[in-house]
């Protein structure tokens, strides 16, 4: 199936260079602002990607070079990016929490030639590899400064004088097939791979993005503090520049997110499951907290509020008193949550990772529509979307314009259209592997559709099959395990094993009220072995089996002495588990849950 709407004009476009000229050209106003400093005009940017382009230029690099960026989620990541494109460049992005040793992974196998980096503490990530990497030519630093590095004041005076030429020559010189950039996979399973996205690519899905949520009509505030390095990340800052939006960033600190995007007063906000998942149970555990007569109003005003929103989404009437007492409900209860956002009614946008529709249905009964989506990096993030005139709770939406969407033989989710990738860099094994003769993406994820809906159901890779041969989808029930007060993460085992166990950690936001609750220490190590702690995430992970069938239902668990991490190497940087890295290193712990002769 696909959906032929009308492509936009980003799809008339070259490259993406040729995109960042014409919107400097074309847009004024604010194209980026951040908290604490200056906002940055469309003049500013069209003047900062000319010199960068011509900067890079001065230092040697070609059309078609390398070059990587390892930074964080800042105004200048994106001014780079866009610079480099202006170079005729290959942009390779960096996760900026990368180990040294990672970031020496990604550099040596993509050949990168220059590396522009955000401050001396990433400078030194690279001084302690540098020696390893033959290919690497130059270091900028972004901002401040760093020994052996030039700096991008300097980087941009170089370019000064020759910045318009190169950037239009390069720009002009583009191909829409040529590649415009190689983007690690953050690695849930073994060592990344480079997926290689071409102009094209990129150009297409923008504009299918633009057409699927109307972006045209009015520019867009989008809040931006997921991490560059992800393609999801760099597909809101190509979107929002074409339409002439502006580019809210966040300020880096994740205790001041809530203040940041309220100064942002966003009307769009990218986000991740976990996020919103933490939202919705610190929402519901205060007023739970409260007790009393608090606590009944806000539950009657949750469900009154997730019933008129879900009559309203499908079309349906709400009777007037419903609709008084709903109104009711919100001013008193829910309003705040929707308040936080600020005065421009933000459409939180999200996908990356499962999320369960109960996370969804509370912010729409708080005022404040969810839209999931579906995409991979190898699809530039891109394939199915929810709008808020065509919504299905549970769904990734439908396929975006020119995009097909298949089911394989045992489930599997095929994708074919301009979006897909055109390969994987240095791997043509891995590349046949995944992409069939008929150009079509196997993605890995099972699903199914309904009326034109696309429902991810589970990870082929992830499938459990118990001794007794049943397939079970882990990634529900860790969504709904995640959905409670006390557990933050959670990932169920089983294979060849006769009935599931879950590894779970306690949320270090609400360790201490468990542990004042229960009137224990609240140490991690030691809350992770008390009985009474135990005792209360059993209830929890108890009530959530309910919810499923019984060869889905956790029977034991344990409890982990720390929350998973990025640092440990057990999240991405999207804060999805690397299940195979928690299993080797949990292994003692699972075996333990399986010992004697019945489970619980």
């Amino acid at each position: 199936m696909a959906d032929t709407a009308q492509r936009s004009s980003s799809a008339d476009l070259r490259s993406l260079g040729g995109l960042a000229l014409a919107a400097a050209d074309r847009h004024s106003g604010d194209a980026m602002r951040a908290p604490g400093r200056a906002a940055i005009t469309y003049a500013d940017f069209g003047r900062a990607i000319r010199e960068i382009a011509g900067g890079l230029a001065s230092l040697g690099v070609e059309a078609g070079d390398p070059v990587a960026i390892l930074c964080g989620t800042i105004p200048e990541w994106t001014m780079a990016d866009f610079g480099a494109f202006c170079a005729g460049a290959v942009v390779v992005p960096v996760y900026h929490t990368n180990s040294p040793e990672e970031c020496e992974y990604v550099l040596e196998h993509s050949g990168a030639k220059v590396v522009l980096l955000e401050d001396a503490g990433q400078a030194a990530k690279i001084a302690s590899i540098r020696g390893r990497l033959p290919n690497l030519e130059h270091v900028v630093v972004l901002t401040g400064e760093a020994p052996d590095a030039i700096t991008l004041a300097n980087l941009r005076a170089r370019g000064a004088q020759t910045g318009e030429q190169v950037a239009r020559e390069r720009t002009e010189a583009v191909s829409p097939d040529d590649t415009a950039t190689i983007v690690y996979t953050s690695g849930t399973t073994g060592p990344p791979k480079g997926c290689v996205l071409s102009h094209a690519n990129l150009l297409y899905t923008a504009g299918a993005y633009i057409d699927r949520l109307d972006l045209r009509t009015s520019p867009p505030v989008i809040f931006q503090y997921l991490p560059l390095a992800h393609v999801l990340a760099r597909m809101v800052s190509f979107v929002c520049l074409d339409v002439g939006g502006t580019l809210a960033f966040w300020g880096g600190d994740t205790k001041s997110l809530a203040a940041d995007i309220a100064e942002a007063k966003p009307t769009h906000i990218p986000t991740v499951p976990r996020l919103l998942e933490k939202i919705m149970t610190r929402v519901i555990s205060t007023a739970e907290s409260a007790g009393g007569v608090k606590a009944a109003i806000f539950k009657r005003a949750l469900s009154t509020g997730e019933a008129v929103a879900k009559a309203k989404r499908d079309g349906g009437s709400v009777n007037p008193l419903t609709k008084a007492q709903a109104a009711l409900g919100h001013k008193l209860a829910l309003s705040k949550v929707k308040n936080a956002l600020g005065p421009n009614d933000p459409v939180l946008i999200t996908g990356a990772a499962p999320i369960g529709a109960e996370v969804i249905e509370f912010f729409y009964a708080c005022g404040v529509p969810v839209l999931e989506g579906y995409g991979l990096t190898e699809t530039c993030a891109a394939a199915t979307l929810n709008t808020l005139t065509e919504v299905q709770v549970g769904s990734v939406g439908r396929p975006l314009a020119g995009v097909e969407v298949t089911l394989g033989e045992d489930g599997e989710i095929l994708v074919r259209g301009p979006l897909v990738f055109k390969g994987y860099h240095r791997n043509d094994e891995a590349t046949a592997a995944i992409i069939d003769g008929d150009g079509w993406l196997h993605t890995g994820d099972l699903g199914e559709v309904v009326d034109g809906y696309v429902r991810i159901t589970g990870r082929k890779k992830d499938l459990i099959i118990t001794s007794s041969g049943k397939n079970v989808s882990p990634e529900m029930l860790e969504s709904a395990l995640r959905e409670t007060r006390w557990i933050s993460q959670a990932i169920a085992a089983g294979d060849r094993r006769s009935y599931l166990v879950a590894l779970v950690t306690i949320d270090p936001d609400e360790a201490p009220k468990l542990a004042a609750e229960l009137g224990v220490p609240a140490d991690p190590e030691s809350m992770a072995r008390d009985e009474k702690v135990r005792q209360r995430i059993w209830e929890d992970i108890d009530a959530v089996n309910q919810r499923f069938a019984r060869i889905e239902q956790i029977k034991r668990f344990a409890i982990l002495p720390r929350d998973l991490s990025q640092e440990d190497g057990e999240l991405t940087p999207t804060l999805k588990v690397k299940r195979s890295v928690v299993y080797k290193k949990y292994a003692g712990d699972v075996d333990t849950l399986y010992e004697g002769s019945a489970a619980e």
